[in-house]
């Protein structure tokens, strides 16, 4: 098989899994909860070990798909004891093909899966308000880095839009849109130029009169967190792209991944958890390394091209260029007639 589709087959293989790991690993429910409580009004103040009592269920990861028609499938249980199952149940059959073990874990869907072409969210969940009652969906998004094609506001505009459109004949029916629950899609952006947060939510502009119009304003919201590829030094103001950047990170070693999170975030460190950083680290050095590969490569064939032109522009025969590059008269004359023709 050509070396360059197997290296595009070996390079996406391995991307595909470091993207997995990143999203179980970020799918944590303790991870989750450091998120919240730096990037959630509601949970401000509290300890991510109090949030954690608060996620419902297992977050879904990868399993929910974003597209309309496909996010909710008809249940005719109307009891909401067990959200995240609904979550679950929401995947249409008819569209998706499921396995009986599905976690809830996240509304993920990337154009990622070859045989359905489906997008689905990466991570998404319920979790309660302080009173206990109430209830959030939560999505998070893992980017590397910004999107080339379009703009990542207007990708995160159109996911929180279906986690509200979503909700209806799932968490209320008919006309009851009192019951809609707060939404909240939260960007995790990689390789930026520099540290940022930003909330992206409703805001309102009395034209004429001073209407006081009854709902709720803060329904939908966007958070963007910027990462840059640096890890930050320890700041209160950065605490969260401390810890997301260095779980996220494939330069750190393991054990400094490891040792800041425990030290100074108090993340217990149980055997998936280590498994899972473990992995993420070896795939990202796999990464680098046949990047560093591949672009040798690629200089070392430039120069030679380049060589071999120049020899033959000075006078030099097929056989005589052969004599001393590794290369036969064939692959020369080749590499000669492509200079030729793209003059």
């Amino acid at each position: 098989m050509n070396t360059a589709i197997v290296n595009a087959i070996t390079a996406a293989g391995s991307k595909a899994q470091y993207d997995a790991c990143a999203k179980r690993l970020i799918g944590q429910k303790i991870i989750l909860s450091h998120i919240l409580v730096r990037t959630v009004e509601e949970f401000k103040g509290m300890k991510p070990e109090e949030v954690v009592l608060l996620i419902e269920g297992d977050p879904q990861i990868g399993t929910v798909p974003v597209s309309p028609g496909m996010t909710n499938r008809q249940n005719n249980n109307n009891s909401n004891t067990d959200v995240n199952q609904n979550i679950t149940d929401a995947i249409d059959a008819s569209d998706i093909s499921r396995p009986t073990n599905t976690r809830v874990g996240g509304l993920n869907t990337e154009d990622s899966e070859i045989n359905e072409g489906t997008i689905r969210f990466d991570i998404i969940f319920y979790v309660r308000m302080k009173d206990g009652l109430a209830q959030m969906i939560i999505n998070i998004e893992i980017q590397k880095d910004q999107p080339k094609d379009y703009h990542l506001l207007n990708r995160s505009i159109y996911y929180v839009s279906r986690m509200i459109s979503s909700q209806k004949d799932r968490d209320f029916e008919h006309s009851n849109y009192d019951d809609l629950k707060h939404a909240f899609s939260i960007w995790i952006c990689l390789n930026m130029d520099e540290n940022s947060l930003t909330r992206y939510y409703f805001s309102s502009e009395n034209i004429l009169g001073n209407p006081q119009w009854k709902g709720k304003q803060d329904l939908l919201n966007i958070v963007l967190i910027g990462i840059t590829r640096e890890i930050p030094k320890q700041d209160e103001k950065y605490e969260l792209h401390r810890l997301l950047g260095t779980l996220l990170s494939d330069k750190l070693a393991i054990n400094t991944k490891f040792e800041i999170m425990k030290s100074e975030y108090h993340i217990p460190l149980n055997d998936d958890f280590r498994r899972d950083v473990n992995i993420m680290c070896n795939l990202g050095e796999g990464i680098e390394e046949r990047a560093i590969r591949e672009t040798t490569e690629r200089v070392t064939n430039e120069m030679t091209q380049q060589f071999i032109i120049s020899m033959y522009k000075k006078g030099y025969s097929l056989e005589q260029i052969s004599d001393i590059i590794d290369k036969s008269t064939s692959e020369i004359e080749e590499i000669v007639n492509t200079a030729v023709l793209s003059v």
